[in-house]
């Protein structure tokens, strides 16, 4: 097992936010979260990733426990976060972002990093010296991934990353995150495009109001009537 969970529950202030979930992602797998706004989806990602500490419960990854370590740690054991919204240094050049994603690899390592980038983000290389600032939303998902990619993960986790994308580019973004698993990278994916996440993920897990209230294979959860009823629009 390469992420477990166990019993997470996380405050938000004075608000519970999560509630004693546990779930797992295997090596080569891409699991997702599906759940509405407010379910607790980006919470999960911020306390594995270190941003929040849990109240109580448990995270291991590659059977260490990883709760309470600091981000940078965490980090450097390769699970990246690639957060909602993007946020590229925009005015830095394309290239300048992507080598800021490889602070954790040694220099030598950085160019066969960039060239594994490239080839699941050819766009990036025609991009190279524009600046972050100036490109369009699907380039700039295309390059919060391609940063994420830089550091090496074991574990790629992906915040939303459809959110506000053409239909057309919703589709390239998915063939590419589903590409980078097939390259050997497990996914864990928060997205609130239930029927696109369904269709690439392996295992899914259902979030509402912080609590996990359905788990399984994602080709069982997009035949479930709760699941169509609540997520697909059926």
């Amino acid at each position: 097992m390469l992420l477990e969970v166990k019993d997470l529950t996380v405050d938000y202030g004075m608000v519970r936010a999560l509630k004693e979930i546990s779930f797992s992602v295997n090596e080569g797998e891409i699991v997702t979260l599906i759940g509405a706004n407010g379910a607790g989806k980006t919470t999960t990602l911020k306390t594995i990733s270190g941003l929040l500490k849990p109240v109580s419960g448990e995270i291991f990854f590659q059977g260490k426990r990883i709760d309470g370590l600091p981000g940078h740690q965490i980090v450097r054991m390769g699970v990246i976060h690639v957060p909602e919204g993007r946020k590229p240094f925009v005015d830095l050049t394309v290239e300048e972002n992507l080598r800021l994603g490889a602070f954790t690899r040694d220099s030598g390592d950085i160019s066969g990093a960039l060239e594994r980038v490239f080839k699941s983000f050819p766009r990036l290389r025609e991009r190279l010296h524009q600046r972050a600032g100036t490109l369009s939303g699907g380039e700039l998902q295309m390059l919060a991934m391609g940063r994420g990619l830089m550091a090496k993960p074991k574990l790629l986790m992906l915040d939303e990353p459809s959110m506000g994308l053409a239909p057309i580019m919703v589709e390239e973004i998915f063939s590419i995150i589903k590409e980078i698993n097939q390259q050997g990278t497990a996914i864990l994916l928060v997205e609130q495009n239930a029927f696109m996440a369904l269709q690439i993920a392996h295992r899914a897990y259902v979030l509402e109001t912080g609590a996990i209230v359905l788990a399984g294979r994602a080709d069982e959860l997009r035949d479930n009537p709760k699941v169509k009823a609540a997520y697909l629009g059926e």
